[in-house]
């Protein structure tokens, strides 16, 4: 598993985290009526600046430095120039990201909350949506039993001794390539010591792997061997990882998963054909399934909903799962 041992990027992170985790608090504070509402404004601020000046100039910079810094050409010396001017042209995009929309108003100066919030609010949006289409299509191919590939242990034990094969042979040619490279070097030049010791190597070589090796060809066969090897290697790993999920996907929770899968599958469908038929028809849209089983159930059957209690057991139990 991938993991940063950065500490500078892990206090950056876990600042960022606190923040949102403060933020999204706040707004269940709201809802319940918790504090006192100049102490919840007062944070609110404070915690609007912080947030923006984490998102807009310190995680931007240090992204671009890291990202310079990776690259090999870029001396130390220019460096730390040319990340603020990296920075520079990301906050000129961010500016002129705002054009297209009716974000600027003569109400509120450039450094106002409003200003960064709004566009931070543009580029949010674009990336949630990104990420929920994303979901949408990768949750069912890793959740459902359908679109797990059938994996048996003989297979894993098959491939993975085609994998020691293939090291064995890349091993083997290696092995003639640096005997035949030493037999170039330990050919017979002046001298009557260098001669007896060149004879003694030819003739425990020549016994083994012949007289004479074609290098290039036996290099070649290397360089083919090794990526087989990786590609083998890589599928062995895919094999070990579905039999994991196909192992998994007989639990209880893995049963869960898969019934959520079809669900949501289908519910995606769904709202994906009436969207069209209202796009096609110029349908004005109505009420969404969730929305209307609420509305049925407290019209028709009486179930009263505590709006705030419901958004706070559902806070609580995206951050614990966070």
């Amino acid at each position: 598993m991938y993991c940063v041992h950065h500490r500078l990027v892990q206090l950056i992170f876990s600042i960022t985290f606190a923040l949102s985790c403060t933020m999204f608090e706040l707004i269940i504070f709201e809802i319940l009526g918790v504090l006192e509402a100049s102490s919840r404004f007062l944070h609110w601020k404070i915690g609007l600046y912080a947030m923006l000046f984490m998102l807009i100039f310190l995680l931007p910079f240090y992204i671009g430095y890291f990202i310079l810094s990776n690259i090999r050409f870029v001396k130390q010396s220019v460096l730390k120039l040319l990340t603020v001017a990296a920075w520079l042209f990301f906050m000129y995009l961010f500016w002129k990201i705002g054009d297209p929309f009716p974000i600027l108003s003569p109400k509120h100066g450039i450094f106002s909350i409003e200003q960064g919030i709004s566009r931070v609010g543009v580029i949010g949006v674009t990336l949630m949506a990104l990420l929920s289409g994303f979901g949408a299509v990768n949750y069912p191919y890793t959740s459902m039993t359908y679109f797990m590939r059938p994996v048996t242990p003989n297979d894993t034990q098959s491939l993975e001794k085609k994998v020691l094969q293939t090291v064995d042979m890349i091993i083997m040619k290696k092995k003639r390539i640096a005997l035949a490279e030493r037999e170039k070097l330990l050919q017979p030049g002046s001298g009557s010591q260098g001669s007896v010791i060149w004879n003694m190597l030819k003739s425990v070589t020549t016994s083994q792997y012949g007289s004479s090796e074609n290098v290039s060809q036996l290099k070649q066969e290397v360089a083919a061997l090794e990526e087989l090897s990786r590609q083998l290697f890589l599928e062995a790993v895919d094999m070990h990882t579905m039999q994991e999920r196909i192992e998994w996907s007989k639990t209880l929770k893995g049963k869960y998963f898969n019934f959520l899968g079809y669900f949501f599958s289908l519910y995606c469908v769904w709202k994906i054909f009436i969207s069209t038929v209202n796009i096609v028809f110029d349908r004005v849209g109505k009420v969404d399934p969730v929305t209307r089983g609420i509305e049925i159930a407290v019209n028709y059957m009486g179930i009263n909903f505590d709006v705030s209690v419901m958004f706070y057991f559902t806070s609580t139990t995206v951050l614990c799962v966070l």
